[in-house]
């Protein structure tokens, strides 16, 4: 078996690391996995819940977005497959076996998680329409779960790309794997993670996950992987 480095990027996540962290030992024992957390410049006491229940913690000085913190992470990973996951899985993180599957089994070089439809949405699913359509235009993969952060992804796709920087991440990796024709799967996965509310700081969150994913759009438009 191939050696499986578990990436998890998080910033002001105290009340959820833990959790996620211990849901996940199940799996690195079976498969022999490290989980390197990287604090993205957290002010909380999310590194100090992490520490004792990861293999490696990475602090990062800043807040410098979601892209870096990945790209931090990847750089000190020892693993041939990466696997991505958020901090605020919870116990639900449990299920990240399922995702690993195609992967390992060689039948994808890219699993994606969906998840079930959240019972109440958190906004008007813009973001979400925007990467979807965005995708399919630049690299004519249709996909269901366009930012989902759950994604388990060989060593050799990362190594074609450059991750972009912040929320539009996921949507610049999917692109330029797909552009360079390598096998993406979508597989339905029963994890859970907060929602963004609707109150004023979920529609920044938004607000700034739209621009960073248009951005990301732009830059794929203007300089694609190849």
């Amino acid at each position: 078996m191939k050696a499986v480095s578990i990436i998890i990027p998080a910033w002001n996540e105290e009340r959820t690391i833990a959790a996620t962290l211990q849901a996940l030992q199940l799996l690195v024992e079976e498969i022999g996995a490290e989980i390197i957390v990287v604090d993205d410049g957290s002010t909380d006491r999310t590194a100090v819940e992490a520490e004792p229940l990861c293999t490696r913690l990475i602090r990062l000085p800043l807040n410098l977005g979601k892209g870096r913190a990945l790209h931090s992470g990847i750089e000190a990973a020892s693993g041939e497959i990466f696997l991505f996951l958020d901090a605020d899985l919870q116990e639900s993180a449990e299920h990240a076996g399922l995702l690993l599957r195609p992967v390992l089994e060689d039948t994808a070089d890219m699993a994606v998680a969906c998840f079930a439809p959240a019972k109440k949405r958190g906004g008007l699913g813009l973001v979400k329409l925007l990467a979807r359509y965005g995708i399919m235009a630049l690299s004519g993969f249709r996909c269901q779960a366009p930012l989902s952060g759950q994604r388990a992804v060989r060593k050799q796709v990362l190594e074609k790309i450059t991750l972009s920087d912040g929320f539009g991440v996921e949507v610049g990796l999917t692109i330029d794997a797909a552009v360079l024709g390598f096998r993406i799967v979508e597989v339905g996965i029963p994890f859970r993670h907060r929602l963004t509310g609707n109150d004023a700081a979920g529609w920044m969150h938004r607000g700034k996950q739209f621009a960073e994913v248009g951005r990301t759009l732009w830059s794929k438009w203007r300089k694609p992987v190849c």
